[in-house]
């Protein structure tokens, strides 16, 4: 094709769009024919003077030439319409890049292969890759064991399409079936299924925000709309009552394992702090009699509110024993983690701390005959004495950093068994 045939048609950008430093094209990219003189329509991105190229639909020139003008083809609008949608849809997302976390090519890509991939297998994948790329190594991991589980389960890939309320209906009784492991025969709880199923929402959720699924098609129940509820998990009793607790401060055991005992020892002061956070804690967190930090779990979510505990006679007397003796403001108390570590260097460092303070507290548990005490028992129990010894909801739920008074109730949900014997003593005796 010649210089002339090229001048016959108006082949300039069908959109252009400047975005403080970014600029979005609809352009007709001549560079290669396709098929009967077809070629490609692609949304340009330019940024940094680099161009990155999203493909759309094969037009003929003079289909992309008419495009420009007032068009009345039916088929012409229906596929202006389609090129628009989409173009919006790239402009709105670098748009949203700009003002929240800064416009880069790579996340522009994410988002777009995150919202246009209708396989639910492949969702999971760049949810897991963004959790990770984001150093929240614990979520990635929590998606992958949801992600293994439907493999498992349907051992074919999934469309978001497949995933209906009668689905879901059969996973969950896969989940509850009886299984042989070791010999032995186990099920998953319903707070394992409650899990699992809590991920897979996630993911449908943004093929819904990303219009791969429709409200009809979602299969989740919203406000008891006939769909498949997710199982709620039932909450086990962990948490120890105040004589309870003394026997297990002063119980007796090898001077080599005091250190793990005492970080249990000051979680449980610090508002049952998670020793994902108390392993994070630096110089600069304390502030005169009080230490101050963002959970690690919602700290996306929290606005960046913080916690506050009093630094209590007992927490000092740990710090002094076991805390980094170089204090300047920037290094951690406890000296486990360092600076420099990638995240999941500190998720394994954390881990391993967690699982040994587990180890030794189970086995002061076992002993004592209260059962397998772990990290969770110090969070339970500080919420569990703070509420008997009158704390307020309120209270106990800022000290915990919920953002929710419901989230805290599900600590609170049962009495314990002094609370029981309490309550039947008040009761009018029969003479």
């Amino acid at each position: 094709m010649n210089r002339k045939d090229f001048d016959k048609y108006n082949l300039t950008p069908l959109d252009d769009k400047p975005l403080e430093g970014v600029t979005a094209s609809i352009i007709l990219d001549l560079r290669r024919e396709k098929d009967k003189g077809y070629y490609p329509v692609k949304y340009r991105v330019t940024y940094d003077r680099k161009q990155v190229y999203y493909p759309c639909m094969d037009l003929s020139m003079d289909e992309f030439s008419r495009l420009h003008g007032s068009v009345r083809d039916l088929l012409l609008i229906k596929t202006k319409k389609l090129i628009m949608d989409g173009f919006k849809r790239i402009t709105d997302i670098i748009e949203e890049l700009i003002q929240k976390e800064g416009f880069t090519p790579v996340g522009l890509a994410r988002r777009l292969k995150r919202g246009t991939v209708n396989s639910i297998l492949t969702s999971f994948d760049n949810k897991i890759a963004d959790l990770e790329e984001k150093g929240k190594i614990g979520t990635a991991i929590w998606y992958k064991c949801a992600k293994n589980s439907i493999m498992k389960f349907t051992q074919k890939d999934l469309k978001f399409a497949d995933i209906t309320p009668g689905w879901l209906e059969k996973y969950q009784v896969h989940l509850l079936k009886e299984v042989e492991v070791k010999g032995k025969t186990k099920t998953k709880t319903k707070t394992t299924v409650s899990i699992y199923m809590r991920a897979l929402r996630s993911i449908i959720n943004q093929g819904k925000a990303d219009g791969i699924i429709s409200e009809a098609q979602y299969p989740f129940v919203i406000k008891k709309n006939g769909k498949y509820p997710i199982p709620k998990g039932k909450g086990r009793k962990i948490a120890l009552n105040t004589s309870q607790l003394l026997t297990v401060f002063n119980h007796p055991i090898l001077p080599e394992n005091e250190k793990w005992r005492d970080l249990w020892v000051f979680s449980f002061y610090c508002n049952g702090a998670n020793i994902n956070d108390i392993l994070r804690f630096k110089y600069k967190d304390i502030k005169g009699n009080y230490i101050e930090w963002e959970r690690q779990k919602t700290k996306d979510t929290s606005d960046g509110e913080k916690i506050r505990a009093v630094i209590t006679s007992e927490m000092r007397d740990i710090i002094n024993r076991y805390s980094n003796p170089d204090k300047r403001p920037s290094n951690y108390i406890f000296p486990y983690l360092t600076q420099g570590l990638s995240p999941i260097e500190e998720r394994m460092i954390v881990q391993n701390v967690t699982h040994t303070i587990n180890k030794k507290m189970t086995a002061i548990g076992r002993a004592l005959g209260i059962g397998d005490v772990t990290t969770y028992w110090a969070r339970h129990s500080w919420a569990s004495i703070s509420r008997h010894e009158g704390v307020s909801l309120f209270g106990i739920s800022k000290g915990m950093g919920h953002h929710s008074l419901k989230t805290t109730q599900i600590y609170l949900d049962s009495l314990s068994d002094d609370e029981l014997n309490e309550n039947a003593a008040k009761l009018p005796r029969r003479k």
